[in-house]
């Protein structure tokens, strides 16, 4: 009997004389993969608390250059420049510095590579820029405030229960209580903001509002007003990678929400500590140096 030429291929498996259909066989498959349990393998990559959550519990760190600039940049002599013979050159308080006062180039973390600032906002980041070594908090070891907190070059831990979500961060010893219940509008503004996270299935999400203004988000400038809110999303990757992002709305300062998102990877040395790094003793001849009797160094060098 000569074979119809539009049917479809009989699969003889090993060990039966059954011939099943190609297209059979595929519902077959796909039946089974959505079996209650089928998928067990892949859930168990990633580490759950005893009530079934992610488990984010551990020391994390952001790698790349966005802690300089979150936007794509190229590689310069120095963030703080002054006006040369020819061209732009370091500025005196860096120079001495060299290369390692320089600033990488970085590929930036904000999703479509510019903020959208308006025009005032702008030209005030601008200004930061130039007066980098005036302004910038982290100079003077001022908290970073959020998302800046989260990829600057230093780790930090998240300690997680069914009922607490904590973050410490190794620099300036900062810390956020992520409030797994809303405790109302926040009673005070500040530099880190009030954080108040919510389960969205694997993701969490976290709400932080009530910032100061004076935070920045990189060492390039870019800043934001008090009327900041931010939207984290945390979701893990896997048991060693977290993806996050961060969504800004001010509309003081963008003309529409914007969102970073990067990478976040875990230590996973088993001997991997939270340093301290709290460097507020670190600025005080930065601040204070020029009120002694007899300064290290004369007022305006």
């Amino acid at each position: 009997m000569t074979a119809d030429p539009h049917s479809a291929p009989m699969l003889d498996l090993p060990g039966s004389r059954l011939g099943l259909r190609s297209g059979t066989l595929l519902g077959a498959l796909l039946a089974l993969a959505l079996l209650p349990g089928c998928g067990e393998a892949q859930r168990s990559e990633i580490p759950r608390t005893a009530d079934g959550r992610p488990d984010f519990n551990g020391i994390w760190q952001a790698l790349g250059n966005a802690h300089w600039d979150i936007e794509p940049h190229t590689a310069r002599a120095a963030l703080a420049m002054a006006p040369g013979p020819v061209v732009p050159v370091p500025a005196r308080e860096v120079v001495a510095l060299g290369a390692v006062g320089s600033v990488p180039s970085g590929f930036g973390v904000v999703v479509g590579g510019t903020i959208p600032y308006l025009p005032e906002a702008l030209a005030k980041r601008d200004e930061n820029r130039a007066e980098w070594l005036e302004r910038d908090p982290e100079i003077t070891c001022y908290l970073p405030g959020v998302p800046r907190a989260n990829y600057m070059p230093f780790p930090f831990q998240i300690f997680q229960s069914e009922s607490a979500f904590f973050i410490a961060y190794e620099y300036a010893a900062a810390v956020r209580n992520v409030y797994l219940e809303d405790p109302g509008p926040p009673q005070v503004d500040s530099w880190m903001g009030q954080s108040v996270g919510r389960w969205q299935g694997d993701t969490l999400v976290v709400e932080v509002t009530g910032f100061n203004g004076r935070t920045w988000f990189d060492r390039a400038g870019n800043h934001h007003s008090p009327a900041l809110k931010v939207t984290e999303r945390w979701s893990l990757m896997g048991p060693d990678h977290i993806l996050y992002e961060a969504t800004m709305e001010d509309p003081n300062t963008f003309s529409q929400p914007w969102t970073i998102r990067m990478p976040l990877y875990r230590h996973v040395n088993p001997d991997a500590r939270l340093g301290q790094f709290k460097c507020v003793e670190f600025v005080e001849e930065l601040m204070y140096g020029e009120l002694r009797k007899t300064p290290v160094r004369p007022p305006g060098d």
